[in-house]
């Protein structure tokens, strides 16, 4: 097939793309914002904040992945032309990731006496606790936005999550800004302040977002009819059935990165900072292909409402090569600037700077070369959800990061001079690994759909 059959289609993915990146890109903002200016505290301030986050990733992994479930579904609907559909899915969606966020909140908070178990050090986990506490709160109104989100996405509104990120990011900022560092008549909080931001401004999102949509002729049939007693089993069941696998694919990967930054711990405190400069500047990156793998889920999902199956595997492989292009760029880029970028996130005068900065420029380059496949395999599971195949994809995703990837990272972390560049490179070849597999499903199953329609 000519390459022009995919290219034709970019249009379209970038249209449907370019909000959920920047919504995605102003969500990475938060972090990137908290790692800059609580790095310039000192390099045990950043690996607190690193490792408090560790805990709060996996359990915004499971949210995030388990409200992926509602796009497709809403997408679905949407192609089907079913408001009563469409409704139903939003309305039980939004009690799931209310529920989920509290729930997850409550775990995290009383799993954080681990800490201490994980052989990290003591200063370090110290300064983490408090700022645990807080972060693992925002969890609730940040589950939540997501149900409101990816209500929007499925009806291929993206516009409105990529606005409410934005105003997060202006509030966080601003927070931070005078709550780190004790502006104004604003109390001097240090890293605790970032924490107190991220609370904030979390909450305004998903407040924002409530009125936007609700705002709109178009989404208004969608609030009516709310009521707790028309919750029920039967879309319960199949909300819950897409969701739980797809918070587990989206949890197996998260833990991977979060076992690096545990590995990173570990080995020692530069390490630990030099890890969390390349992860947060990998997750920087990683955010473009988010965004299209969202845009692949919901273009895949309209063409199985429609029942166009050729259609949707041209489409899902124009998302696969645009993923490619953008993330081959970033891997130049990555490898040109691999010394430059991490003295942003970083103080000259603070002791132990210049090992943070060997070790993260060395990071970086690893981080260049797994670009193509972490941007591969996000955007094909982006497509398989899209299918509503959820339980193969979250099999595959375990074996390649945790009977392939991780185990390479503790030996080469652990057990050989390599250190923490050992540890990047199994995540490499968790990536890599996933990618493959989850391409050759794919390709597999949606020829399969054409042999059955055709």
């Amino acid at each position: 097939m000519k390459l022009s059959v995919y290219t034709k289609e970019f249009p379209e993915n970038i249209k449907l793309a370019y909000p959920i990146i920047l919504g995605m890109l102003g969500h990475t903002l938060v972090a990137i914002v908290d790692n800059i200016m609580v790095g310039r505290l000192g390099p045990t301030e950043l690996a607190a904040v690193s490792l408090a986050n560790s805990f709060v990733f996996i359990g915004m992994s499971l949210g995030i992945g388990f409200s992926t479930a509602i796009t497709p579904l809403i997408a679905e609907a949407d192609g089907e032309n079913s408001l009563v559909k469409g409704r139903s899915v939003f309305h039980h969606g939004l009690v799931l990731c209310t529920f989920l966020g509290l729930l997850l909140f409550g775990i995290i908070y009383a799993a954080k006496p681990l800490i201490v178990l994980m052989g990290q050090p003591k200063e370090v986990v110290e300064m983490a606790k408090p700022f645990l506490d807080l972060v693992a709160f925002s969890l609730i109104p940040l589950i939540i936005f997501q149900g409101y989100k990816q209500f929007a996405d499925g009806k291929s509104e993206t516009k409105y999550a990529m606005w409410a990120n934005l105003l997060c990011n202006v509030v966080h900022l601003f927070l931070n800004i005078v709550l780190i560092y004790g502006v104004w008549i604003f109390p001097k909080m240090g890293m605790l302040g970032a924490a107190v931001g991220t609370v904030i401004s979390r909450v305004v999102m998903v407040v924002y977002m409530h009125y936007a949509l609700k705002s709109k002729a178009k989404f208004q049939p969608y609030f009516e009819g709310f009521s707790f007693k028309a919750i029920g089993k039967n879309m319960t069941k199949k909300i819950v059935d897409l969701g739980l696998p797809s918070a587990f694919q989206m949890f197996f990967e998260v833990a991977l990165f979060t076992g690096a930054i545990w590995l990173c711990g570990k080995i020692g405190t530069t390490s630990q900072a030099a890890n969390q400069i390349a992860l947060t500047l990998a997750t920087f990156t990683f955010m473009f292909v988010s965004g299209l793998s969202v845009a692949g889920m919901v273009r895949v999902g309209n063409q199985k409402g429609i029942g166009d199956f050729r259609k949707l595997q041209i489409v899902a492989r124009s998302i696969f090569l645009l993923a490619i292009i953008i993330q081959g760029a970033f891997a130049v880029l990555f490898v040109l600037l691999h010394k430059v970028l991490p003295v942003f996130f970083v103080n000259e005068q603070v002791q132990q700077t210049a090992e943070v900065l060997s070790i993260a420029s060395q990071l970086i380059l690893i981080a260049a070369v797994f670009q193509l496949s972490d941007g591969i395999q996000v955007v094909v599971l982006g497509a398989l959800r899209g299918l509503q195949d959820v339980k193969i994809p979250m099999y595959i995703t375990f074996v390649a990061y945790w009977i392939i990837g991780f185990p390479i990272s503790i030996y080469l972390g652990l057990y050989t001079e390599l250190k923490a560049i050992g540890v990047w490179i199994g995540l490499l070849s968790g990536l890599t690994a996933a990618a493959i597999f989850l391409y050759l499903r794919f390709n597999r199953l949606s020829n399969q759909h054409i042999i059955l329609n055709s």
